[in-house]
């Protein structure tokens, strides 16, 4: 729970005083950094938290491998724009004007503590545009730098060679997630027998096949014209050890990025 959690790790921004994080904020090159996440339907096996969870578990991956960048993690935004897995239940989800205003205030209320950089760390693709747009939004009323990116993509051929399956098995609950659902909550993964999933299949070749293969044509398609059980790729192939060598990978890219905001803005 939150009350047990909080304040653990010194970068949390909801575990400081607020003259800490005005001090973190005033120190040359310093960064502000926003998970999002979603809360939205992956199948049969694995938690409607899984995005957020996981973005936010890649945020603190990577600053476990930083030294010397002033930085703080607000709490993750968990609600995303997920309309299209609305028909499968269990989704919360926000308009898209609504998220898009909700990031906007959060980075504007931020950077007032004297951040010269504010980096959004998307871990669901449903809100990949969004987070493209709220980039120059934000940016153009701001003298802070404003950036954003997808944790899954940032490191996509580096993950490629890790892969046991072949593309569209790394999609919605696949391979991908699962494996490090496995690697961080094993306890919040069903058992294989309940990992149903295939790969994507999207009619038309230009569109996304893969968390790694975003597509270079946007369509739209709620989830069940996809899935029977929600869940898309080949979760039954997913490991723990599959999980932690993706983690690692993640946490170094995400580190790397970090490490270059602070020292492009000090």
């Amino acid at each position: 729970m939150l009350y047990d959690t909080i304040g653990r790790k010194e970068s949390e921004w909801a575990g400081m005083t607020a003259n800490q994080i005005r001090g973190v904020g005033e120190q040359p090159g310093s960064v502000l950094v926003i998970p999002v996440g979603s809360v939205e339907q992956h199948g049969n096996h694995l938690p409607v938290v899984t995005d957020t969870l996981l973005v936010e578990a890649m945020v603190d991956t990577a600053i476990e491998r930083l030294d010397d960048v002033p930085l703080v993690v607000t709490p993750p935004v968990w609600s995303g724009f997920s309309p299209h897995h609305l028909s499968f239940g269990g989704t919360l989800s926000l308009e898209f004007a609504h998220l898009r205003a909700t990031l906007e205030d959060i980075a504007h209320a931020g950077i007032q503590n004297g951040f010269d950089a504010v980096l959004f760390v998307n871990g669901h693709g449903g809100n990949s545009s969004l987070i493209d747009a709220v980039v120059s939004t934000v940016g153009v009323d701001t003298d802070a730098e404003v950036l954003g990116t997808t944790y899954f993509q940032l490191a996509a051929e580096r993950i490629e060679e890790l892969r046991t399956t072949e593309t569209g098995g790394m999609a919605h609950g696949g391979e991908f997630e699962t494996s490090l659902m496995l690697a961080l909550r094993p306890d919040l993964v069903g058992d294989p027998e309940v990992r149903d999933g295939k790969p994507l299949d999207e009619h038309y070749r230009w569109g996304g096949q893969d968390l790694l293969d975003g597509g270079n044509v946007a369509v739209y398609r709620p989830f069940d014209e996809y899935s029977t059980s929600g869940a898309i790729g080949t979760p039954k192939q997913a490991s723990a050890e599959t999980g932690e060598r993706i983690r690692s990978v993640i946490g170094e890219e995400l580190a790397a990025l970090m490490t270059a905001i602070h020292e492009h803005n000090a």
